[in-house]
């Protein structure tokens, strides 16, 4: 599974619909989990119809643009769609990424801990981000930081594994105000890492906003460089 394909199947909406050259989403917690992609040449009439089935849900219509989809961005734009999000998905070697600190305490559990939804909560991901976790297919792994012997982080790693070859989405990586600059962050995706490498995935990713310096000067300093990217086009 290529990157792209996987950042998707890490965030799977409640339905997938094919019309026409398009694949909808229904029902997903944020744009990635609502977003349509274009798997086909895309025909007159093509984008008014992807809109109406979106609009006739009661859902926002969003759509994302990945790299070398120049005709669908200006075809979008064109119907009044507007370019929002810039996002880089970083990857690097699994094993090159994998470190595990003997006393540094993370909680690898199969399921949302109270204390991983509180966190996640404080960080505005709720209930409907917490549903696509849920419908992720195994493997995965929920896991929880502690600094101080305090919950403290927040994070969540799946694998996509086939003969071709293999990819794990890290996603919701969150460390609390508090815990922050403390290196926690680090050895949550140096956790995340080693799951993946142990999962049989190669490739660790993460899909990182363009404009979150932080976030990518962290992964940056763990080898994670930019290997794709896109933007969405939304509508009212």
């Amino acid at each position: 599974m290529d990157l792209l394909a996987a950042n998707l199947a890490s965030a799977p909406a409640e339905e997938e619909v094919a019309l026409g050259p398009w694949r909808l989403r229904r029902g997903g917690g944020g744009r990635r989990a609502m977003a349509a992609t274009l798997e086909g040449p895309l025909g007159e009439g093509d984008v008014k119809a992807a809109l109406a089935r979106m609009r006739c849900w009661g859902q926002r219509p969003v759509f994302q643009v990945r790299a070398g989809e120049d005709a669908l961005d200006a075809a979008l734009a064109a119907d009044g769609l507007f370019r929002e999000g810039e996002t880089l998905i970083l990857a690097a070697p699994a094993a090159a990424v994998a470190h595990r600190e003997p006393d540094v305490a993370v909680i690898d559990c199969d399921g949302p801990l109270a204390a991983l939804v509180e966190i996640w909560r404080a960080a505005g991901i709720g209930p409907g981000r917490l549903a696509g976790m849920a419908r992720v297919p195994e493997p995965k792994r929920y896991l929880l930081g502690r600094l101080r012997d305090r919950p403290a982080g927040a994070a969540f790693v799946s694998a996509f594994v086939s003969a071709a070859g293999g990819v794990a989405m890290l996603n919701a990586l969150e460390v609390v105000e508090r815990a922050r600059r403390q290196g926690l962050g680090r050895r949550m995706v140096g956790w995340a890492g080693a799951w993946a490498a142990e999962a049989g995935a190669e490739t660790l990713a993460v899909a990182v906003d363009a404009e979150n310096a932080p976030a990518r000067a962290l992964y940056a300093g763990l080898g994670m460089v930019p290997a794709a990217a896109y933007h969405y086009r939304v509508g009212s």
